[in-house]
């Protein structure tokens, strides 16, 4: 005889393979976080309310997010250009007798194969606001150049020309948009120059970007830097002189008001000055990207492809370098700033086969296509996921009664 017991009060009913299909519903805001852990809402980890079991898929349901992002920043690498001044006014040849034009002159030929490198500052801007501030830019750049040489050279310093530049400051560039083209136009009124897109600041950026913001270590092709979103290639722009003492001119409109649209004229106080100008061949994109990414470890299921650079993978196979599940989510940008956009169903979801066991923390990270993060700053975001649960049931007989009427 068995010494155990072998009947029981509480006997074990049989796993029917029977389960109830339940959606639930987690609320995710930005501002849950551990901040002082994760000061930038671009990624962080956050922990669940309760463990969820038998997950069998994960969806984005719904989302809210603040249209405040950055077209123009560092960390786009699309904030610095170049130019040249490769042929300045030159005074002695039209019998100005002027000191301070004779010192510009000269500064300006012995700078004429150096580089001018502006930035300008990170945020959003319409085309209009950007033609405004190249122009100061430009301005600004020149006339910081003929200031230290007036200040360090003693041939300069000794006529106390600085104090005269002050008064005029160098104010020849002007870049306007033609808003009908959706181009903008680089003008100079006495000097030709060059839009360089060759700059060394491009090949000095890769480093930068790979050292501190963690992107591609290889030079890019789409949105290389300022000059592609202002409309130019890889190809330097020179400036021309148009023939035969033509002038440009907007005939839809205006530029300023009286000048009938001729946006660019000779410089008045100079004598014989000629007019330059460089036209972008493609038109402006101030809009930024279209899209970003959200990441969630473990919960990745869209493959994407991934920008094409020059490498050695690249120019010796055939393989693409896309990425499998490297996202959760494809969020697309339908407004631009400043302003909130809410939206939901989405077609992606990660399907767990088996279903997973337990979820209780989840990572998250925003990035763009690119791969350089998404920041909003200091405003808050949300989304809502929808997880499916297979929970277990017991097997159920009923019995149904249905009286006679």
């Amino acid at each position: 005889m068995s010494k155990f017991n072998t009947t029981s009060t509480h006997p074990l009913i049989p796993n029917s393979q029977d389960y109830m299909l339940y959606r639930k519903y987690i609320s995710i805001h930005s501002e849950d976080r551990d901040i002082v852990k994760y000061p930038v809402s671009t990624e962080f980890e956050i922990e669940l309310p309760q463990d969820y079991c038998n997950v069998q898929t994960v969806k984005l349901s719904s989302w809210t997010f603040p249209s405040n992002y950055s077209t123009f920043s560092e960390l786009q690498n699309n904030i610095s250009m170049a130019f040249r001044i490769i042929n300045p006014y030159c005074p002695g040849e039209y019998g100005l007798a002027d000191p301070l034009q004779d010192a510009i002159y000269e500064i300006l030929y012995s700078s004429r194969n150096t580089d001018f490198l502006i930035v300008i500052d990170e945020g959003f801007y319409n085309p209009f606001q950007m033609a405004t501030e190249l122009t100061n830019r430009f301005n600004d750049a020149v006339s910081k150049r003929i200031t230290e040489a007036l200040t360090t050279v003693p041939k300069y310093v000794a006529l106390n020309l600085n104090s005269q530049f002050k008064l005029v400051g160098y104010t020849q560039f002007i870049i306007v948009y033609n808003s009908v083209a959706q181009k903008l136009f680089f003008g100079n009124k006495s000097s030709e120059f060059l839009i360089n897109n060759n700059s060394v600041i491009f090949d000095k950026s890769v480093i930068i970007k790979s050292e501190c913001n963690k992107r591609a270590i290889y030079p890019e092709f789409n949105n290389w830097g300022l000059p592609s979103y202002l409309g130019f290639t890889r190809c330097s722009a020179p400036s021309f002189s148009p023939p035969n003492g033509e002038y440009p001119r907007f005939f839809y409109g205006e530029i300023s008001p009286g000048d009938n649209g001729f946006w660019l004229l000779p410089e008045p106080t100079l004598p014989g000055a000629k007019i330059y100008y460089a036209v972008a061949p493609l038109k402006i994109n101030v809009m930024g990207p279209s899209h970003f990414y959200l990441e969630i470890a473990g919960m990745n299921c869209i493959d994407e492809t991934m920008p094409w650079a020059l490498n050695q993978f690249t120019t010796h196979t055939n393989e693409t370098n896309g990425v499998v599940n490297s996202a959760f989510a494809k969020i697309a940008i339908p407004t631009t700033p400043i302003s909130q956009w809410f939206d939901n169903d989405i077609d992606s979801y990660m399907l767990y086969n088996p279903p997973a066991e337990r979820i209780r923390k989840l990572k998250i990270k925003l990035r763009y296509h690119n791969g350089a993060p998404v920041y909003f700053g200091g405003f808050d975001f949300s989304f809502t996921l929808e997880f499916t649960l297979l929970v277990p049931q017991s097997q159920r007989k009923y019995n149904l009664f249905k009286p006679e009427i």
